[in-house]
């Protein structure tokens, strides 16, 4: 990526695309580089489908009006209404549908959707930096059974949403975030937090954060907390085997709503401001690990940390003192060109 900070500030949904097609060898790329800017602990599954034709954009269509059509709601509309938002999705160029795939346990699951969610905001930064506009669509009305069984959603797979992609002629306004200051706590001796030596001190992380908050989520929600961790009382519950117990943590957290669709929203934009903290982090002189430990299921563990209820940490950023290669494994692919004559029900 060329220029991230500039990518991740720049970047807006859109809503309206040219008529300009867009190339399915493109998407490839994308989807690619994409996947190789993920880095994580493990090795997280993932596959997504891709609907650029228009006798898989007509299939889509339908299948994501049919529910609509079928309920109270639907059946109150005008039929003008219901043939426009076919209408809408027909003339957009491209649809990607993204999948994390089935796992045994929940915090394999959890680094499945944390990857795709992560994946797919990169998707957005290198097409954005490419003139492509994208808007994420998650809403319960038009996903839901029927498209699901038409797309061949296994059991145990996780729907993470579906990018429209397209060229595009307006740019939308940007909308203020709210500065991370807001949002942060620090857990540590004082005397270790403003070494001259410390690269990763606070000020240095919160100046990344606050480029970081141009993250990706619906109605300008910022579901987002974070905790910077120092010092070896409070750094050895997090530390790795053989790790310094001195090194600096940053925690990130959820908040987590009652209704499970904003739940799974806001899970993936705290996802994507993590991916966006990754890649800034790339240009600094120390070295970033994103970890999802076991302890964050242990609510005793999440408790001595301050974590509040309807709160769940999504990740632990382990923040070391040199730059070091990424312990990470690529994310593969696994691209599928959706139509009407594929059996998605294997």
């Amino acid at each position: 990526m060329k220029n991230v900070s500039q990518a991740i500030r720049e970047r807006r949904t859109i809503r309206k695309f040219s008529t300009r097609p867009v190339e399915q060898e493109g998407i490839v790329s994308l989807l690619n580089e994409a996947a190789s800017l993920y880095e994580a602990e493990g090795t997280p599954h993932w596959r997504c489908l891709y609907f650029g034709t228009p006798e898989s954009r007509e299939a889509l269509a339908e299948s994501m009006i049919a529910r609509v059509k079928e309920s109270n709601l639907g059946k109150l509309l005008p039929a003008k209404m219901t043939g426009f938002l076919k209408k809408q999705i027909n003339s957009t160029p491209a649809h990607i549908i993204f999948i994390a795939e089935s796992a045994e346990t929940r915090r394999q699951r959890d680094e499945n959707y944390a990857a795709v969610c992560s994946i797919m905001q990169n998707v957005q930064l290198l097409g954005w930096e490419q003139g492509l506009g994208m808007l994420w669509y998650t809403d319960p009305m038009f996903f839901n059974g029927s498209l699901f069984s038409k797309i061949g959603l296994r059991e145990g797979e996780r729907f993470a949403g579906m990018l429209e992609i397209g060229y595009f002629e307006k740019t939308p306004r940007a909308r203020k975030r709210t500065p991370a200051e807001e949002s942060w706590s620090i857990i540590g001796e004082e005397d270790k937090l403003h070494s001259e030596f410390n690269t990763v001190s606070p000020q240095n992380v919160l100046k990344l954060l606050n480029e970081a908050v141009w993250a990706p989520n619906d109605g300008m929600r910022e579901p987002w907390r974070f905790i910077y961790v120092t010092g070896d009382q409070a750094a050895i519950k997090l530390r790795s085997s053989g790790e310094d117990a001195s090194t600096p943590f940053l925690v990130v957290v959820a908040k987590e709503q009652s209704d499970p669709h904003k739940q799974d929203e806001d899970y993936a934009a705290v996802c994507c401001l993590i991916q966006n903290f990754q890649l800034l982090a790339k240009s600094e002189p120390w070295h970033l690990r994103r970890l999802i430990p076991e302890w964050i299921y242990d609510t005793k563990q999440c408790k001595s940390f301050g974590i509040r209820p309807r709160e769940r940490i999504v990740a632990v950023l382990e923040l070391g003192g040199d730059k070091r290669v990424p312990d990470s494994v690529s994310a593969p692919v696994f691209f599928e060109q959706f139509s009407r004559e594929n059996d998605h029900r294997r």
